[in-house]
């Protein structure tokens, strides 16, 4: 499939056979407009965490649209709405209603928590933390996320105008997670449910600015409050397979 990868630092992207590498970044109207041209199908995969992220999203929308774009299909994140609880799915759900204005099809994929990122979620002192109390989140493989993706683009026809929530097997709970975690490492793995206190103070040596804080201390309110819990067969009816479970992902099958 002849492919157009639209990236930020050419040097990163991947060579892949008929492949054309073009520069240009989300807040870039113009080098978006060029980027497109000619262009019936765009993968947008959401931009990184941002303060000005959904103004960079929109602008990438509208250069999109006015290059002719026919069909947009955007990496979302699950429960996107105008209040949701993780305060970055607002700006999700705001993207996806600008993307809903154009005359265009559309698709969106709404993801769950990455459960590869676990890892990375774990503490130098062996301690997964946050407020998640005894909440649940249906982590979803990035490998099935890119599965699913690959099948929406290949017959976008089959999937106009949907929205397909991508998650795992099954919703798992942060203690369950810690003891994979611990199987995983050979470590003595813990979660810990902080409070608000503790989770803002426990965060702040990382310099981050303060929305950016809030957008993480608010990812585990919404494994608290049931958010990230729903648990969708969408994986396997976009790749004909199952998802991966969190296990499989960790490397324990």
């Amino acid at each position: 499939v002849p492919l157009r990868l639209v990236v930020r630092d050419p040097t990163r992207a991947p060579r892949l056979p008929r492949a054309e590498v073009v520069q240009a970044s989300y807040d870039d109207g113009p080098a978006v407009l060029q980027a497109l041209h000619g262009i019936e199908m765009v993968l947008m995969v959401s931009a990184a965490e941002d303060e000005h992220r959904l103004a960079q999203h929109r602008t990438f929308v509208a250069g999109a649209s006015a290059a002719g774009v026919r069909h947009l299909v955007y990496l979302s994140f699950a429960g996107a709405a105008e209040d949701a609880t993780f305060t970055l799915a607002r700006d999700h759900w705001a993207t996806e209603q600008r993307i809903r204005e154009g005359s265009w099809s559309w698709t969106f994929l709404r993801d769950n928590i990455y459960s590869d990122f676990l890892p990375q979620m774990l503490g130098a002192d062996d301690v997964l933390r946050g407020p998640a109390g005894d909440g649940r989140a249906a982590m979803v493989a990035q490998h099935d996320v890119i599965a699913a993706a690959a099948a929406v683009l290949r017959s976008p026809a089959d999937h106009i105008r949907v929205t397909y929530e991508l998650t795992g097997p099954a919703a798992v709970s942060l203690v369950e997670a810690a003891a994979l975690l611990a199987e995983q490492t050979g470590r003595r793995v813990r979660y810990v449910d902080e409070t608000l206190e503790e989770a803002h103070a426990s965060r702040a040596v990382y310099g981050a600015p303060p929305w950016q804080v809030e957008a993480w201390v608010s990812n585990y309110l919404a494994i608290a409050d049931g958010s990230l819990e729903r648990v969708t067969d969408d994986v396997q009816t976009l790749t004909g397979r199952p998802a991966m479970s969190v296990r499989s992902v960790l490397g324990l099958l």
